[in-house]
């Protein structure tokens, strides 16, 4: 009897050591990383479009002339005149990012306020001097609008700011009215030149799918040139002007796609 005691206090024993480890391993805490918040990185890859604003500081760098109907140079006579004013329009493009190098490229299409003049009077000195009297002569010149199609390279100074160049094709219309005479007549010509530009700017995303910038370009437009006949003498005012141009325009783009979640 004595050892049937012994032995179910044994087994009993056995049994509830085995539950209370059993309930041990099931109210034991499981511990867990807490969740932790992943910024989203911008991801520059993808087309954009945009819009900007700024101002123009244009030159026209002349040389008018003034001869007679046997081609003797009556006058000739070199300036510089501003053709300054505000700009804006649009922009449409697009990048691919790798690594922290940008390339990519750009278009964008400008109405300007851009105008500027320059005088001058034709003055006859000898006795056989066909004009009698002194003629001024008033070259006033617009820029009208003007667009470029350029490449871009940039490096990332962070995820989120891009340093870059640009350069390539610039286009243009100029238009000139040059007004002759005490009794003025003006005579009118429009030109539409193709150039070149080159510049530098910064751009950083602001949020969202939105990124703003500051852009420097120099355009160089080529030389706008014409001839008119100074009715009612046969003389003939012609003019070269080479048209240059610095503009800072300030500009936002929103670009499709959005940021990418970084995954480590």
């Amino acid at each position: 009897m004595k050892r049937l005691l012994i032995g179910i206090s044994t087994a009993a024993s056995l049994l509830a050591t085995g539950a209370f480890a059993a309930d041990l391993a099931v109210k034991q805490p499981v511990y867990t990383k807490a969740p932790v918040y992943v910024e989203p990185v911008f991801d520059w890859t993808g087309f954009y479009v945009g819009g900007n604003v700024g101002y123009s500081w244009g030159r026209s760098s002349d040389t008018s002339t003034l001869t007679n109907a046997a081609g003797t140079v009556l006058l000739t006579t070199s300036d510089k005149s501003n053709l300054d004013g505000v700009v804006g329009g649009g922009q449409i493009g697009y990048n691919w990012q790798m690594q922290n190098w940008l390339f990519g490229f750009e278009a964008d299409i400008q109405g300007t306020g851009e105008k500027g003049s320059r005088a001058f009077t034709y003055a006859p000195v000898g006795f056989f001097a066909a004009v009698p009297a002194p003629t001024p002569f008033v070259l006033e010149q617009k820029i009208e609008w003007f667009g470029t199609v350029r490449g871009r390279v940039g490096v990332l100074a962070t995820p989120k700011v891009l340093l870059y160049a640009t350069g390539g094709l610039a286009y243009g219309e100029v238009q000139s009215n040059e007004t002759i005479g005490v009794t003025p007549v003006t005579f009118s010509n429009s030109d539409t030149r193709v150039g070149w530009t080159v510049g530098a700017g910064i751009e950083g995303a602001i949020g969202g799918n939105w990124t703003a910038k500051l852009e420097y370009l120099y355009v160089d437009l080529g030389t706008v040139n014409n001839t008119f006949t100074v009715s009612p003498s046969t003389n003939l005012s012609s003019y070269s002007s080479h048209i240059t141009d610095n503009i800072l325009r300030a500009g936002v783009n929103y670009k499709f796609g959005g940021p990418v979640v970084a995954r480590y």
